[in-house]
């Protein structure tokens, strides 16, 4: 990207964390909507090299989908904040395991919550391992509306790439959509060390609030589903005890 992306680029420091923190705001279904779209775009044109798709683009990508689910209900696979805050109307929720990818915070954020002064890390699925989320359904009737706000909410910038997968389910799969990390894209940040890892969540902030807090919900979430001791909870737990809690 051309961007010094050195804030927290070392053992979480207090010094290096936000003076100001941004209050906790998670996105709303009423936020995906044109004029959302329009204020994202402009501020990334600000930016400068902060490659966002056309509408076009956009658009195209999500009829494709469209086209190949026909009149059928579709699944979603959500593994991070789409798990908790869908902000598209669910028919249906269940716990699945996709084979292929796993977490991982690979994706550089200089906006949501992170700066461009100080960026933060998107989480996204990367290739190799497994992952246990939560698939969504969504209705046939409810289709164009929902996937029209999912396609905002994931397909703005193009760091992400939608595709069709397989998740396990109790008793079978389910084909779903989830959408995985754009290897080739300015963002993709690859697989950091998790002290750099640490660092650079602990002292990110942005407008949505505090990339740390992501991690912690994150982690929250995943307990609840009786999903312990992996690598986000390591993740956390060394940024805690940097006093990022």
């Amino acid at each position: 990207m051309g961007r010094d992306l050195s804030c927290g680029d070392g053992e979480p420091d207090a010094t290096t964390w936000p003076r100001t923190v941004a209050a906790e705001r998670g996105l709303r279904r009423e936020d995906f909507c044109d004029e959302w779209v329009a204020r994202v775009t402009a501020r990334a044109a600000r930016l400068g090299n902060y490659k966002m798709l056309t509408a076009e683009e956009r658009e195209a990508s999500r009829q494709a989908f469209l086209a190949e689910i026909g009149a059928a209900d579709a699944w979603v696979f959500a593994y991070g904040s789409l798990m908790w805050n869908p902000a598209m109307h669910v028919a249906e929720s269940r716990p699945g395991l996709l084979h292929g990818y796993h977490r991982q915070f690979c994706l550089d954020m200089l906006m949501g919550r992170g700066s461009p002064e100080c960026p933060g890390l998107m989480l996204a699925l990367d290739r190799g391992g497994s992952c246990r989320g939560i698939l969504h359904r969504l209705a046939a009737a409810d289709l164009d509306s929902e996937l029209r706000i999912l396609w905002m909410r994931e397909m703005l910038g193009g760091a992400y790439r939608p595709r069709w997968v397989e998740v396990r389910i109790a008793g079978g799969s389910l084909r779903a959509i989830a959408f995985v990390a754009n290897r080739s894209h300015p963002r993709y940040a690859g697989k950091l060390p998790e002290p750099v890892l640490a660092a650079r969540i602990a002292s990110a902030a942005g407008e949505l609030g505090t990339n740390r807090n992501y991690l912690f919900r994150l982690v929250d979430h995943l307990d609840s589903l009786g999903l312990r001791d992996g690598p986000m909870h390591r993740l956390a737990e060394r940024v805690r005890a940097a006093g990022a809690g």
